[in-house]
Parts: C-alpha cells; structure tokens; sequence
C-alpha cells in the first residue's frame, strides 16, 4: 500500500493514496499519524490494506491526492540513520577530500546519525544563508523499520522493514572537512533532508523489491535536465538488512527508526561513472561528478547547487509511472529567522 502525511500540525495527517497517486483517504482503525500507525502496525496496517484495496477498486472513491499538499511521510522521526551503502560514491567523495578510504569500509558499513526533528517537505525549498558553503544534492533510497531488538541479524532485520521512500539528504560539502577534521562526525553539515511525498509498503515494488533492496533506477534532475539514473540494486555493498543489523548492535531501534542507504551510485564498464548527457547513469550527488572531474581535467568545472537551482528525484515502475511521487525542491536564500 501507498501512504502519505498530509500536513497538520507536527506530525501530519496520515492518508491512503492510491496506486496511480491520484486519490486519497483518511485511514479506518483509527490511526491518526504515520508514528501512531507504526507504533501500532500489527493492529492497523490489516485496516489500511483493506482502505487501500477499496480506494483502489472504486469501493471508495475518497478525495483527490495533492502532492505539494504533503509533508514528510513522517515530519519528524525518533531516528535518521543514513549509511554509505555504495562504495563508489564513498571512493570518490573520500578521494575528493584528499582522503584514503580504509579496508575496514569494504566490510563494515559507514553510517551517521542525522537530524530527525524537522525535515523537509517533499515540495519544500532548500534553504542555505551562503553558497559558498557548497550546496549539494543527494538522491538515496530509506526504509522505516517496526521495532528492532538490540544484536538482530540480518536476516532477521528483513522481517522488520515495513515502508520504503526516497530522500535528496542535502549536504554542505563546504562545511565537511573542518567538521570531520574535529573527529567527531557532520552536524552543521547535514541540514534537514527531504522525503518524497508516499511511503510505500515493500510488497507495493513488486519485482522492484528483492527484500533487501529496491532495484531500478534513481532518477535524479536538475533544472530540468537529466542528471542521474543510477540504479539503485546496483552495486550496494550493503543491503538494508546489514544497515539496520550495524544500526542496532549495541541498542533496539524503535519504530518510525529510518535507514538511509547513503547516495545511490554506479560505476560504468569498470570506471567511475560518466554524465547522463555522455551515455552514462549518472550522479545521485554534485560531489561525484565533480571528483570525476577532477581526475579527467585537473579541476572541477560543475558548481554546487546555487540560489534558484531546481532539484527533482523520483522513480518509476516498470510501466513508466511515479511511484514515491516527486521529491522536487528549490534553492533558496535563508536571510535569519
């Protein structure tokens, strides 16, 4: 099933949508919230599922779904952990940074813990007092997990994946360096990250789904041109079920937890990449392409995100349809409160 917060309030106001993300209704069993339902899903998700087949069939005809009308699925989480699931990207970020990447990456999931009391809308501007501090995109893929129990494995972590969204997790390459330099993680680095608008149960991805990762393409724009298609089951050294294992060794995870799988990147014919526009995939991110040009012409000509600049990032089925609806946001000047 397709789930959606409309806003109201902190928290939102859980709806129903449709397969075809044209109708909605408020669900029966009396969830109010996305937190509520996750915290009650053994209870609820079976009166949902029962909304979403009659929205689905006509039985209900409900209300007709705006996407600009969303709030994050959940505004606001108990916890955001994002990791760096694919390898490539870490390879060439680290390398951007003059930075080696160590062995211990290649076995051992990288992760942060982000700011979970504000995100973003999927419509919501991007704000930045400085484009010096180097707005950048990233296009990823999060899963929202039920309760998890503190040394789960992996195996076991498939069972307690119950929705999957998109996410652009904005960061300020400007401000990375001297934060990690202090040797104690991003905080004014990493402000608030956008969802899309739906929330979808893993069954909803059919094929797409394998129960450890969403397989298809990331599609990613920026001012209306093609910027990336990475293949989001492509080369993820660590699947969700390793991330949310890594997340919960040494604590449970409480439901409403989200797992980011860091930015979705591909190599191509043994190499790091090449544009959209010269016949690759792609970037999910600014930073890659602006390594890769580095290495191919002694400097980065690309810019990190400016003021006005349009960001969009979606994925479709197999038929050419939305599935998430669209993250698609705006760089704005922040001029203080």
């Amino acid at each position: 099933m397709k789930l959606a917060s409309l806003r109201s309030g902190r928290d939102g106001r859980l709806v129903v949508v449709s397969k075809d993300l044209t109708r909605c209704l408020e669900p029966s069993g009396g969830a109010k919230t996305m937190q509520d339902l996750l915290d009650r899903w053994d209870e609820l998700s079976g009166h949902l599922q029962d909304d979403y087949r009659k929205l689905n069939d006509g039985t209900i005809e409900g209300q007709p779904f705006d996407q600009s009308a969303c709030a994050s699925p959940l505004p606001r989480a108990y916890q955001w952990a994002d990791g760096s699931a694919y390898i490539n990207h870490v390879e060439l970020v680290r390398k951007a940074r003059g930075a080696e990447v160590p062995e211990s990456f290649y076995d051992d999931p990288l992760m942060y813990q982000g700011g979970s009391d504000s995100f973003l809308g999927p419509r919501e501007d991007i704000l930045a007092a400085d484009e010096a501090w180097g707005i950048d995109l990233e296009g990823e893929v999060a899963v929202v997990t039920d309760d998890v129990p503190m040394g789960v494995s992996p195996e076991a972590a498939k069972d307690r994946i119950r929705l999957v969204m998109l996410v652009n997790d904005v960061s300020l390459r400007g401000l990375i360096p001297g934060e990690l330099a202090k040797g104690f993680g991003f905080f004014q680095a990493k402000p608030s990250s956008a969802f899309s608008p739906v929330a979808v149960t893993p069954d909803e991805l059919g094929e797409m789904w394998d129960g450890a990762k969403m397989k298809g393409a990331l599609k990613v724009d920026l001012n209306g041109e093609a910027f990336g298609r990475a293949d989001a089951g492509e080369e993820m050294t660590f699947e969700f079920p390793r991330l949310i294992a890594h997340a919960a060794k040494t604590r449970p995870l409480s439901a409403g937890t989200i797992i980011g799988s860091g930015t979705v990147s591909n190599k191509m014919d043994g190499g790091p990449g090449k544009p959209v526009k010269d016949g690759g995939v792609g970037y999910s991110c600014l930073a890659e392409q602006r390594m890769i040009e580095t290495i191919e012409h002694g400097e980065a000509k690309t810019p990190f995100l400016r003021f006005g600049d349009r960001v969009k990032i979606w994925a479709d089925d197999g038929e050419g349809r939305s599935i998430f609806g669209e993250i698609d946001q705006t760089v704005r000047k922040y001029d203080g409160p």
